[in-house]
């Protein structure tokens, strides 16, 4: 019977996180009975859109919810086999039971990091190519901003217009984030919001305006967005952060939406799970290719999991946030 540490909220956040509302507990997990597996994860994923769960949906003194990739290392299930791996949400735990409803097997590239299937081939990687693809509905040589182009979901959604041929101008939170993007990545603009003001700047990186703009943050930077729309623009809104820690994101010229007929809609990847296979093949050939470029932020231990969470959302890491686990 293995022990399992599992980090719980104990107590909900009154703006920004802070470590004490987190608590690291120990319990035993059981083996694996009839009609069970047992998993060890390997890595865990620290997302944005934790923070809204942690003031309504994420039950308290319980171990939290996230994405996480583990495996399997006990079966009396005959749908999983000892050494599978399996993606799953039980994530900010060590160990856990199931009966395999919520598993979800993965068979590994041989060519790529077994990391990349937590955020570029993965659900990340997915939010941003059917947000861009299929929300967005992109055209070649279009106009496109993307915030938070430094994070995971932004610096995929990015590359993938440039692949596309479009002008592709980002947004971040630091020189080093702004130079990666400008030299790794190869985009056309890279805006610090925290050292130029986001409606001037991007009023100066965009002298044929924007046909996609890629919300990841709403605020100021949809506001700054909106003035430079394109008549038939589209605004897939995938994330919300300025507004989490808060609760609200004030934007004063929603009107434009009317006067250049924009359409701005929010979308969760369950909107476009056609995409999968597309997906799958798409990015896999782009990662092999090197045409798609990702980095890892990358935290040791179960433990540091809240510090994660923290950092995340203060945009100290460097894209995708990942807590290893296990070997």
């Amino acid at each position: 019977m293995p022990k399992s540490r599992e980090i719980h909220l104990v107590q909900r956040p009154d703006g920004a996180p802070r470590p004490e509302n987190f608590a690291l507990v120990e319990r035993d997990v059981g083996d694996a009975a009839d009609g069970e597996v047992l998993v060890q994860n390997l890595y865990m994923s620290v997302d944005p859109a934790m923070r809204p769960r942690l003031t309504a949906g994420q039950a308290l003194d319980e171990a939290m919810m996230g994405g996480a990739l583990g495996r399997v290392v006990q079966s009396k299930h005959e749908g999983f086999a000892v050494g599978d791996l399996v993606s799953n949400r039980l994530g900010f735990r060590e160990y856990f039971t199931s009966d395999g409803k919520g598993l979800s097997k993965l068979t590994p590239d041989p060519e790529l990091p077994l990391s990349v299937h937590m955020h570029a081939l993965g659900g990340t990687g997915f939010t941003a190519y059917g947000g861009l693809l299929h929300i967005g509905q992109i055209k070649d040589g279009e106009q496109v901003f993307v915030s938070t182009a430094g994070g995971a979901v932004g610096s995929v959604a990015a590359q993938i217009a440039k692949l596309k041929g479009c002008y592709v101008v980002g947004s971040t939170g630091s020189d080093d984030k702004a130079a990666w993007l400008r030299d790794e990545v190869g985009l056309d603009a890279v805006i610090n919001y925290k050292t130029q003001p986001i409606r001037q700047a991007l009023e100066e990186a965009t002298p044929k305006g924007l046909d996609v703009y890629f919300d990841n943050v709403g605020g100021d930077h949809l506001e700054a967005a909106l003035r430079r729309m394109n008549t038939l623009g589209r605004i897939p809104v995938c994330g919300f952060i300025s507004g989490y820690n808060s609760g609200h994101s004030n934007v004063s010229n929603l009107s434009n939406i009317i006067y250049a007929r924009v359409t701005l809609r929010g979308f969760v990847a369950p909107d476009f799970m056609h995409l999968w296979d597309d997906f799958k093949r798409d990015m896999a050939g782009w990662l092999k290719a090197g045409k798609i470029k990702y980095q890892e932020t990358v935290m040791e231990g179960v433990a540091a999991a809240p510090a994660a969470l923290i950092a995340l959302m203060a945009g100290e890491n460097s894209g995708k946030m990942l807590v290893k686990l296990a070997d």
